[in-house]
């Protein structure tokens, strides 16, 4: 048990220095290229489980598999990363950190309207005190020009999804969780990476730079800007926490199942703004620091009612 606990002490850490990380990155390189390498390098990393899990497949096999990867590659490495790479390069570190952490809420919304799991009282609990936490963060009545909190809302909102997609998916086959991420990785870095080639046509760059949200995708690069001084940091965003990260997530919950592996989403919220307030010298307002206790206690109580749940 003492080895659960040290990697999941791990992955808290390696979690929660994403967005300060990634932050720190953005000035270096390209938002969408970083979303590119890092889950390319961190799905190749992984591979070697796949390579372990797919042996006795045959080929048709595999190849029906793979439309299963498709989606979640979509959903999670285009669609909600995209979304979460924007909100990072318009927002504060810690907000979307804050913001982020709240997809396990998602997921189990997701879990109930096309899955027809049980929410429990306490989970359903937890889930007010989160979305009371969103609210106050996003602060409704000064809202006007903060579009980027929805894209931090909808990135959260799609990982939720695809978490239930990918869990779904393991139900039907008997791929183990680091195959079906490192193959979500793979697939998905593929499909950021085909959109990145559309992205430098001319017509289409002239098009996307027009675009208040969306300029960063115009004529994105692949490797350009990679460098001795910031090497260490691209390995440490695409290795350490990209790959050896969710690895660590997923030897938690098979050593000591979801209900511990939660605790990384629920020490997060707290943690990740603290990191952005020192390395970062972000300033954390009164209404965030609000916000940010409405959704510790969230998560504390969907924490409380899943383990009840699993003791059951």
């Amino acid at each position: 048990m003492r080895k659960t606990y040290t990697y999941l002490i791990t992955a808290v850490f390696l979690f929660s220095s994403m967005e300060v990380s990634i932050k720190i990155a953005g000035a270096s390189f390209d938002g969408i290229q970083l979303n590119f390498l890092r889950f390319a390098v961190g799905g190749m990393i992984m591979f070697p489980v796949v390579v372990k899990n797919l042996r006795g497949y045959s080929c048709s096999s595999i190849m029906e598999l793979l439309p299963n990867f498709f989606l979640t590659g979509f959903i999670c490495v285009v669609l909600s990363m995209g979304l979460y790479q924007i909100a990072l390069e318009q927002m504060k570190a810690s907000t979307v950190a804050v913001i982020f952490s709240c997809n396990p809420i998602f997921s189990l919304i997701f879990s109930y309207l096309f899955f027809k799991e049980k929410v429990s009282r306490k989970s359903m609990f937890g889930i007010y005190l989160t979305v009371i936490g969103l609210v106050v963060i996003m602060n409704p009545i000064h809202l006007a020009g903060k579009s980027s909190i929805f894209f931090a809302v909808l990135s959260a909102l799609l990982f939720g999804l695809y978490t239930v997609l990918t869990r779904q998916i393991g139900k039907r086959t008997s791929l183990n969780v680091q195959t079906m991420t490192s193959l979500t990785f793979i697939v998905g870095a593929a499909e950021l990476g085909i959109l990145m080639l559309i992205s430098n046509v001319p017509a289409v760059a002239e098009r996307l730079s027009r675009s208040n949200y969306f300029s960063g995708f115009a004529n994105s690069p692949f490797f350009s800007g990679i460098e001795l001084n910031n090497l260490w940091l691209l390995l440490y965003i695409c290795v350490l926490i990209t790959a050896v990260g969710f690895t660590l997530y997923f030897e938690v919950i098979k050593r000591g199942g979801m209900t511990t592996a939660s605790l990384i989403f629920f020490v997060k919220p707290a943690l990740a703004p603290l990191l952005a307030v020192v390395i970062l010298k972000e300033k954390i307002t009164l209404l965030t620091l609000l916000g940010i206790i409405f959704i510790v206690l969230g998560s504390f109580n969907l924490f409380v009612a899943q383990k009840n749940s699993s003791q059951l």
